[in-house]
Order: C-alpha cells, then structure tokens, then sequence
C-alpha cells in the first residue's frame, strides 16, 4: 500500500471530525476556545488517532466501527495536543517553536497555554462520555476511558514528563531512560491502539497481539524522536533540533550513538510487525505505520 496517500487520506478524515466535534469558539470563553483551537489545529501528523482507526479496522472494518473510532481518536489528539502544549512551557521544555509554529503560551500567555490544555484533556473525557457520538456498549466505553486515563496519568504519560524533566542534567541508569520513553510517549501510543481494539470488539489474544505492536510502535516512535532530534534541522523538525543535548536529557543517541540506535528502532519496527502475523490483510495498514515511524523525517 502507498502509506503516505493512507496517511494523508486518514488526516484529512481525522481533521474533519475534529473540526466537527471541536467546541466553536464564540460566546464569553472565545478567547479560551481560540487557544485550544490554535494548537489542536495547527498541523501534526494526527499518528494517535490514525493508529486507533487502524487497530480497530484490523478487527472489524465495518463502517460501524470506524464511525464508533472517530470520537475516540480524536479524544486522543485532544490529549496529545494539550500535552504538547504544557510541554512547551517555560516551566518545562520552554520552546517556542511547535509544528513550524509559535506555541500556545507565546501566543496566549502563559496561564492561557495551561488553560487552554486543561480544557483539551478535559473536552476529551467530555467526549468520550458522550453517548450521541458513536453506539459503544457501555462496558466498551468504559474501558476505553480507563485505559486512556491510565495511559494520559500519573502511572503514564504524566508521570513519564515528571521523570524526564527531574531527570535533566543528571546521570541515570539506562532503565530510567526506558521507564521515560514507555511512560511519556509509548503508552498514550499503546493505548490508541487498545482503544482501537476494544471499540472493534476484539478478543483477548487480539487484545494482547496489538497492545505488543503499541508497546513496540511507541519505543520505535520515541527512538526516532531521538534520532531527528540530533541529526534533524529545525525547519525539517518545525521545532528546536538539538535541543535534548542543551537541556541535558538522556537519550538513544547519547547511550548507544546514531548508527546503533537505528538498529535498535529497526529492531523495535520488526518485533511490532511480527506481532501482527495473525492477523490477515485487514491489518496491513498498521504493518505500513510502524515501518513509516522508522523512516520519517519529523
């Protein structure tokens, strides 16, 4: 399959509902909404909500299901989205360059930045509760939940952000740097796959196939972040290139050098891929997704 029209295909599907489900901004919060908007709306490679539109078409490609999967993925992006925003904040990674773009608080200020991720964690949860939105079973949708929240949380991406940020310019054992990577980027990953998965009704060997293909996608993910990071410019990046050696963070680079990495990203594509061998074309969407992660260029 041609991954790249797949991709630029599902963007436009996911950018659509997005813009459907969105809160307008008008009315005494326009200035809040407005900031919420700016950044779920200024570009991105929507790769969460895509991965959970594909993990649930590997099982069940029925119309149904995808159209149950559109306020999932793009709860998903909600939360991805206002992570970055507080991500950028002075108090943490202080950028002020996301997607090509200036980022929430250099616009909005910083009490707006906050706010304005605030209100796109919890406009997610809002929407994954909404039972007008798709035809979920009740049992389903709660799963859902809890399996985001766990994987957007303190045992999740949260506590993974806290790690890396305590963990600057000091030395840790590589299994600190591992427990980062699986926290902040890899279980928001997994768990667009899981979501996926449940909301298309799967069973357990299904289940536990794809959450190995999450586990894998989201430290491949995290590899090559590392990877463009230091061998990236900013204009390929749309973000400040070279600035984990600057902050002191940890990285693939700086344990294993760049060529070792690659392989180590390349063998975490192929253990995501082999994870799916019994499943049948269906899911063929997936296998080209983790081999583009590896070879992205931002």
């Amino acid at each position: 399959m041609n991954i790249k029209t797949y991709l630029s295909e599902q963007r436009a599907v996911v950018e659509s509902a997005l813009e459907r489900f969105m809160l307008p901004a008008e009315g005494p919060f326009k200035p809040h909404i407005e900031a919420m908007r700016y950044s779920l709306f200024a570009g991105g490679k929507r790769v969460r909500p895509i991965l959970c539109l594909a993990a649930g078409s590997a099982i069940d490609d029925s119309r149904q299901t995808y159209e149950n999967l559109m306020p999932v993925s793009c709860a998903l992006e909600c939360i991805h989205t206002y992570s970055l925003i507080h991500d950028d904040l002075p108090a943490m990674d202080d950028d002020e360059l996301r997607r090509g773009k200036p980022t929430n608080h250099v616009l909005y200020g910083e009490a707006g930045a906050i706010l304005a991720g605030d209100g796109l964690l919890t406009f997610a949860f809002q929407l994954l509760s909404d039972d007008t939105t798709a035809t979920l079973e009740p049992t389903s949708r709660l799963r859902i939940m809890s399996l985001i929240a766990t994987a957007a949380g303190s045992l999740g991406m949260v506590g993974g952000q806290s790690l890396d940020i305590a963990s600057e310019n000091t030395e840790f054992p590589f299994e600190t740097l591992k427990t980062i990577h699986r926290s902040k980027t890899g279980a928001l990953i997994t768990c667009s796959v899981q979501a996926g998965a449940v909301a298309a009704g799967a069973n357990q060997e299904q289940f536990s196939r794809l959450t190995e293909y999450g586990d894998n996608v989201g430290l491949a993910f995290q590899i090559v972040d590392d990877l463009l990071n230091a061998t990236a410019t900013t204009e390929q990046l749309g973000k400040a290139a070279g600035s984990d050696v600057v902050r002191g963070k940890a990285t693939y680079p700086g344990y294993f050098g760049i060529e070792e990495t690659r392989r180590l990203a390349q063998e975490a594509v192929d253990r995501a891929i082999a994870s799916l061998s019994s499943f049948d074309a269906k899911a063929e969407p997936l296998r080209a997704i983790a081999e583009y992660i590896y070879t992205r260029s931002n």
